[in-house]
């Protein structure tokens, strides 16, 4: 991707690490820099580089630490089990001081699954231009949104290398430094620096004070819900609401749902306008009572919400960088959560989640609040309205400024009782439901097939082992 003209002369960081990433054999540790300058011009990047290369300096010969300090790469020494730790706070760190726009690069092949999680929802709440370099392609595509990536190997080249010597001591480029992570120590002499990696002192710190070896994911101390900031207060607000996982609690006034919303919202500081679509199979649904309060009534069949095609359509409709704020209720957000994230780290949008029970793990989706559904609408209808006294009035007028939409085929009225004869008598759409079902149902006799096998080839040995437990236990 070529560099936008706010990031095109923006700084340029660069964590690599040297374990993962190393320096191939025979290759002119002076060429790493100049290597990779090439690669951001190419793509239209000229901003000021640094570059911080971490790992085991005690096993990097002489030579290696002269050419890259010389050529203006800082290098860390990292015990090799404190790498990621110490890697990754300097990046947390580096993001607290400098604001964006700034370009982030990774040269590590432990991003996936070791720095992804946290770095994701880091990016949801101030995204950075990333570059990432690995050694190897990862066989599964990473969810962070890149501006360029690329392969460590294809990145270095030779020509017109200078091979440093250790006799060789030109000048070091302003600002690189040799560092010991575990002793706080730094110099720019490569002499120096090796006779503190093999003193007593720092062998004895390394064993006594050992660094630690996990990497502190920051944003799970974040609180889940926040008050809107002068940006958001004002800003249009779109849900969309599985009815299927989070219905409408029994006995609840369905037209209390949007004042519930819309007090919760207030509550936090949010008063722009807001805008609900509700999914489910819509022929038991009040529809009189949502659609009198303007909520979207879209039909669709359990399996089959098309939900992220309507997030998309309306991110197609919102500016990237107009504020805005996505609202799903929904017990599966996880099964849309990789469009949703990508959405967040590139556009200018926060994220409200609600759900009918607690996740059992944090997810990678960053929010800006969460809540449970019926303590929601409860919390709401006890502000503004009492809960469901009026359920005995009958649907008698007809909704306005609302749409009722057959997702399964393409069918939208304002009328209610156009929908309700249409989703019951209406011979495509009965055809239509009846052939997504089936589909859906041989997707589940396909998984019940696949776990019968599998327990066919498998399950005798369990028999056995559970029936050893208890020959054992009598």
């Amino acid at each position: 991707m070529v560099a936008t003209e706010e990031h095109a002369t923006a700084k340029i960081a660069v964590w690599w690490d040297m374990k993962a990433c190393p320096i191939p054999k025979g290759y002119d540790a002076g060429r790493v820099r100049p290597s990779l300058e090439a690669e951001f011009e190419e793509v239209g990047y000229t901003g000021p580089v640094s570059i911080t290369a971490y790992g085991d300096q005690t096993q990097t010969p002489g030579h290696i630490l002269q050419g890259l300090i010389y050529s203006g790469v800082s290098v860390a020494h990292t015990r090799s089990e404190s790498t990621n730790y110490l890697m990754y706070r300097d990046i947390v760190e580096w993001r607290g001081q400098n604001p964006p726009p700034a370009t982030m690069m990774i040269i590590s092949d432990e991003v996936q699954g070791v720095f992804d999680w946290d770095l994701l929802r880091l990016q949801q709440r101030t995204p950075y231009n990333l570059f990432l370099a690995y050694s190897d392609k990862p066989e599964v595509a990473i969810v962070l949104s890149t501006s360029e990536e690329w392969c460590w190997g294809s990145i270095l080249y030779t020509e017109g290398s200078i091979l440093y010597t250790e006799e060789c001591e030109p000048v070091v480029v302003q600002g690189a430094k040799l560092y010991c992570k575990s002793c706080n120590f730094d110099c720019q002499s490569v002499k120096k620096f090796k006779k503190h990696l093999s003193s007593y002192e720092h062998v004895r710190e390394e064993v006594v004070n050992p660094t630690y070896d996990k990497v502190v994911c920051v944003t799970e101390r974040w609180a889940r819900n926040y008050k809107a900031t002068p940006e958001f207060a004002t800003a249009k607000i779109q849900v969309w609401w599985d009815m299927m996982s989070c219905p409408i609690p029994e006995g609840y006034d369905a037209r209390q749902v949007r004042p519930s919303l819309e007090a919760a919202f207030k509550e936090l500081g949010y008063s722009g306008p807001v805008s609900i679509t509700a999914y489910n199979d819509h022929n038991h649904t009040p529809l009189q009572a949502l659609s009198s309060t303007g909520v979207d009534v879209f039909h669709v069949v359990p399996g089959f919400t098309y939900m992220y095609s309507d997030v998309n359509n309306w991110h197609y409709d919102n500016p990237p960088q107009s504020a805005a704020i996505m609202m799903v209720i929904s017990d599966f957000v996880e099964s849309i959560s990789h469009g949703l994230v990508c959405l967040l780290q590139e556009n200018n949008y926060n994220l409200f989640l609600a759900y009918s029970s607690r996740p059992s793990k944090m997810s990678f989706l960053l929010t800006s609040a969460e809540w449970l559904w019926e303590s929601l609408l409860l919390a709401g209808s006890q502000k503004r309205l009492l809960l469901h006294k009026c359920s005995s009035e009958s649907e008698s007028s007809e909704p306005t400024a609302t749409t009722l939409y057959c997702k399964l085929c393409h069918f939208d009225t304002k009328s209610i009782d156009i929908f309700r004869t249409h989703l019951s008598t209406d011979e495509e759409h009965a055809k239509e439901e009846t052939r997504l079902l089936a589909s859906r149902s041989s997707s589940v006799d396909e998984r019940r097939y696949r776990v019968a096998e599998y327990d066919r080839q498998h399950l005798p040995e369990v028999k056995n082992y559970r029936k050893t437990k208890r020959m054992k236990k009598t």
